[in-house]
């Protein structure tokens, strides 16, 4: 039983991943793009909007209980596009590109077909993400300190 709603729930995704990743062919091309593409080009609410119809397939997949190292995986794809597409142009380019939508798709098929191998990836991801965030924030900080001790010198003499 646990397969077969498993089944329909990923159909179901699948389904939803091509309308917004790939259901509208570019004439002359072999390239597609979906609607979460067409609606990120309203500007303001555009990105917003696709990133709440991507974090359906998310929430369906924590549904399904996939567990929390591919949701932050799925999560980061969503994030990645939905912010990265808030820029005019090049964000909207990119967001026709990256396709989280099916990339999610893809993880959650890769799970249930081989949930060891796919945890595995998604954990080294994790850490990855983790060690290059932290390394982010410490170049942040590093970079405040200096233009606080850079703005004291001036200041002072």
């Amino acid at each position: 039983m646990q397969t077969k709603n498993h089944d329909a729930g990923k159909g179901r995704l699948e389904r939803l991943a091509w309308l917004l990743d790939s259901s509208i062919p570019l004439p002359g091309t072999n390239f597609r793009v979906g609607l979460d593409g067409v609606i990120g080009l309203i500007p303001g609410i555009g990105d917003a909007v696709g990133g709440v119809l991507s974090s359906y397939i998310v929430a369906e997949a924590a549904r399904m209980g996939v567990p929390k190292t591919i949701l932050i995986r799925m999560a980061f794809n969503v994030i990645v596009e939905t912010v990265i597409g808030m820029i005019p142009i090049v964000g909207d380019l990119f967001d026709i590109a990256w396709k989280a939508n099916n990339r999610n798709v893809a993880l959650l098929r890769e799970h249930l077909g081989d949930p060891r191998r796919t945890s595995t990836r998604s954990r080294v991801f994790v850490i990855v993400l983790s060690v290059v965030l932290f390394a982010v924030i410490i170049g942040i900080i590093a970079l405040g300190v200096l233009v606080i001790a850079a703005l004291v010198r001036a200041l002072s003499g």
